[in-house]
């Protein structure tokens, strides 16, 4: 069953919010809402795991082969001479020998197959001689060999009773094969959340329209459509609004039935024409952040009953910065994953910027680069909020502190790479 927001989610008692004040209300007041739902294990990545993965097996479930070869017992074999003995069995994958192997002895192995009893250790086939005697194989061991060469011991991966994986976990690729290895062929997972993406304006329409004089392409929708997947959420395009309050209000009371969020794009403010506001507050709760950063500055936050209605601003800039500040964290979390913290690194500044305002947090569209042998950051040359062609050619995001005053070439940066959104 769908669990509850808690009310009044988005409250706060500040004019201005910094960014980690505005992060630390949405981790402290945000939770899980997603109702979960079992899978096929091959349809499972990117998926959030909602059980605990443990291993009822090893892995491996048997000590075997690791090379196609010879086994042997390391108690009958001279490490300075080497020895020559008997081939007495042979152990394939998938089929083991079905007696011990007597001391002094060996038996033909190949790749995975179980050890036989009475051997701890495998020769390489290619470092063998073997010649036949009197109807039998025999087989000459180089010396050198350590105790257990060769050998992949039973659970030296994972041992029985492991916990593998924890829910909240986002399933990888490798997590996949993980999963597989313990015997998982269906798993337990948080259903995808339903969110909606509004687009607003009667100056927005949609890509392959002929554009008229004062008319603008939606350039948001299919980003945050982009943006909404690689959260793992599932988007649905709820179209756009008109400058009509009845129609935008008619449309966001629809909406807010079949959705878990809804993102809005434009009409953030308190404009003549900027209706999403009084919507909101009419139909539910609205919270109006001014927040300390750029690009991004107006954002509303609110509730329609139990579903969460995050208004960005309208340029395509600050609708992808706000996204993957605040909507990407919230829609892991709402989904059953922790809160996730994108990394951060220094890496030394490949350009100089002078006069920078202090007092909020500037987020700059950042091109990795090389220097020297070594990784730098350069920044695009302009910080337009509706310039996308910053965006196409970035990396990632270079994080400037409110405190932050000017940059210097070579000066150490905090860059965020895109990578760190599920964005390649």
């Amino acid at each position: 069953m769908t669990r509850k927001l808690l009310d009044d989610c988005f409250l706060h008692d500040k004019d201005r919010l910094k960014h980690a004040e505005a992060l630390a209300i949405l981790k402290s007041r945000i939770n899980p809402v997603a109702s979960t739902e079992e899978i096929a294990l091959t349809d499972a990545n990117g998926r959030v795991l909602a059980e605990p993965a443990t291993a009822k097996h090893p892995v491996p479930a048997h000590t075997n082969a690791a090379v196609d070869g010879y086994a042997f017992a390391v108690a009958s074999y001279d490490q300075a001479t080497g020895n020559t003995f008997p081939v007495v069995a042979r152990a394939a994958a998938g089929h083991r020998a079905r007696d011990p192997i007597a001391a002094s002895s060996a038996a033909r192995i190949f790749t995975g197959a179980v050890l036989p009893d009475g051997t701890d250790t495998v020769v390489m086939q290619e470092d063998c001689a073997v010649v036949e005697s009197s109807g039998a194989a025999l087989v000459t061991i180089p010396p050198g060999l350590k105790a257990g060469a060769n050998v992949r011991k039973a659970s030296e991966d994972v041992a029985a009773g492991t916990l593998l994986m924890a829910p909240g976990h986002v399933i990888r690729p490798q997590d996949l094969a993980g999963l597989a290895s313990i015997g998982f062929g269906r798993i337990k997972v948080f259903q995808r959340l339903r969110v909606g993406i509004l687009s607003s304006g009667d100056e927005v329409i949609r890509p392959g329209q002929p554009l008229a004089h004062g008319q603008v392409y939606d350039a948001n929708m299919p980003m945050l459509i982009g943006l909404v997947q690689s959260a793992g959420a599932h988007p649905i395009d709820l179209g756009v609004a008109p400058d009509r309050p009845d129609e935008l209000k008619a449309m966001l009371k629809e909406a807010a039935t079949r959705c878990d969020l809804i993102l809005t794009s434009g009409g953030a403010s308190r404009g003549e024409e900027d209706h999403m506001i009084e919507a909101l507050e009419q139909l539910g709760k609205r919270h109006l952040w001014q927040l300390a950063i750029k690009p991004g500055r107006p954002m509303s936050f609110g509730q329609i009953g139990d579903c969460v209605i995050l208004g960005l601003p309208g340029n395509p800039v600050a609708v992808f910065v706000c996204f993957l500040l605040y909507a990407w964290p919230l829609l892991r979390r709402m989904g059953g994953a922790p809160w996730p913290e994108p990394r951060r690194f220094k890496l030394p500044a490949a350009f100089d910027f002078a006069g920078r305002k202090t007092g909020r947090r500037e987020y700059w569209r950042g091109m990795l680069v090389e220097q020297s042998g070594a990784m730098a950051v350069n920044k695009f040359r302009r910080d337009g909020s509706g310039l996308i062609s910053g965006l196409r050619a970035a990396d990632g995001l270079i994080e400037i502190a409110e405190e932050a005053g000017d940059v210097n070439v070579g000066d150490l940066v905090t860059y965020i790479p895109f990578s760190e959104f599920g964005i390649a």
